[in-house]
């Protein structure tokens, strides 16, 4: 640890004003990503989560230092992150089209809240590298992700059409086109119906190539990538 730190690490009035001021700094930093991307957890909410575990810790080590209550001190922060996944599976959706949505927000929650703890207990260093490491994760590595998902030879797309005799036309042009279907559900959606192919491209074609040629097959509504 840096020693720097050393003489805000005690709870005085100094160091709890600079904890709380740095919780509300790394919740919002996260957030604020969050909130670009207009996610249902958000700037403001990533603060409050933060602060609020940052407050935790503290309580916890006044009882224990300055009540004199000796009691186990990590048991306020432990029901702090479990009670985060509740808050944090409000934001995970499951879509008609089978599509999972705000497990990244979910998984942002609960690691601001810890980093909260973290910087309650005066672990300063910890809390702010871990921002850091959490902002690269949430801004960069979504790019790289964003291209091994476009060179992906595994695929699943949605496709919604008028008729059968569509879907069979679907099928034909994807067979033509040397694609594999690994499975296929049919389902029902208002007035239309709905397919969900899995998919396996051969080197040749590309995913773009594909859902532009079903998209332009007679009577598809709606192709998505899922």
């Amino acid at each position: 640890m840096l020693g720097i730190f050393d003489s805000i690490r005690d709870v005085t009035l100094l160091s709890v004003f600079i904890r709380l001021v740095l919780a509300v700094f790394c919740g919002g930093s996260i957030g604020i990503e969050r909130e670009r991307k207009r996610r249902p957890a958000g700037f403001r909410t990533h603060i409050l989560i933060c602060l609020g575990a940052a407050m935790t810790t503290l309580t916890s080590e006044y009882l224990f230092s300055n009540m004199n209550l000796y009691t186990d001190i990590g048991r306020l922060g432990a029901q702090v992150i479990a009670g985060v996944g509740f808050i944090g599976a409000g934001t995970i959706i499951v879509t008609k089209r089978r599509q999972v949505k705000g497990l990244t927000t979910a998984a942002g929650l609960w690691t601001c809240a810890i980093i909260g703890l973290t910087i309650g207990a005066g672990y300063y260093e910890a809390g702010v590298l871990a921002t850091i490491i959490i902002l690269l994760a949430e801004i960069f590595f979504s790019k790289f992700e964003y291209w091994i998902l476009v060179n992906a030879k595994n695929i699943n797309i949605f496709i919604e059409y008028n008729e059968n005799d569509d879907l069979d036309n679907v099928i034909r042009l994807i067979k033509m086109n040397k694609v594999v279907i690994i499975d296929l559900e049919i389902t029902k959606s208002g007035n239309n119906s709905c397919a969900i192919f899995q998919l396996q491209l051969p080197k040749k074609i590309s995913q773009d190539k594909l859902m532009t040629e079903i998209s332009s097959t007679d009577g598809i509504v709606t192709v998505e990538e899922l």
